[in-house]
């Protein structure tokens, strides 16, 4: 990793990708959803304060564990302006997001244990399947294959020539 001068007080963004390990790209992301910010030289390149530093690290490590940006930025508003995130911020900002993790972890278990009854289904139905619609109200009283009966419109038989038929389509959850 290069080492940068300490009277060096500004960073451009090649040498913050490369002190933090993050992709240009994704500074300049991270930039236009108000994670890091950075001022414009007379020439119009970006230099970014020594902080950055600590504010990528801060949004890679919070990223890593699921936290979404948005919640990041939150997070980060709630510093002062120029302030490098310390392990105390961490610590509080880490505790309040403790329990959407929680929750999320909850939900990654429902699904893992649903995983194998939905493969030996096969359908993915977007109707009645647990993995694909876990919120489904009707799953508790219609269980099992179901034949369902589809009308088509008229007009579209018609343009056909046809009368109107009916398709029989199999899901099951």
């Amino acid at each position: 990793m290069p080492q940068i001068p300490e009277k060096i007080h500004e960073l451009t963004v090649g040498q913050l990708a490369a002190r933090s390990g993050a992709a240009v790209s994704a500074l300049h992301f991270y930039e236009s959803k108000g994670l890091i910010s950075s001022r414009r030289t007379s020439g119009n390149q970006r230099r970014f304060s020594r902080d950055a530093l600590r504010r990528v690290a801060f949004v890679r490590a919070a990223q890593r564990v699921g936290i979404p940006l948005s919640t990041i930025r939150e997070a980060l508003a709630e510093l002062p302006e120029e302030r490098t995130p310390t392990a105390e911020d961490w610590a509080r900002l880490s505790e309040s997001w403790r329990s959407e993790l929680d929750e999320r972890i909850k939900q990654l278990n429902r699904l893992r244990d649903h995983l194998t009854d939905c493969i030996g289904c096969g359908c993915l139905s977007l109707e009645t399947c647990v993995l694909s619609n876990p919120d489904d109200v009707f799953g508790d009283r219609l269980t099992g294959s179901r034949l369902l009966v589809e009308r088509r419109d008229s007009a579209a038989a018609g343009r056909r020539g046809g009368r109107a038929r009916e398709r029989k389509t199999e899901c099951c959850d």
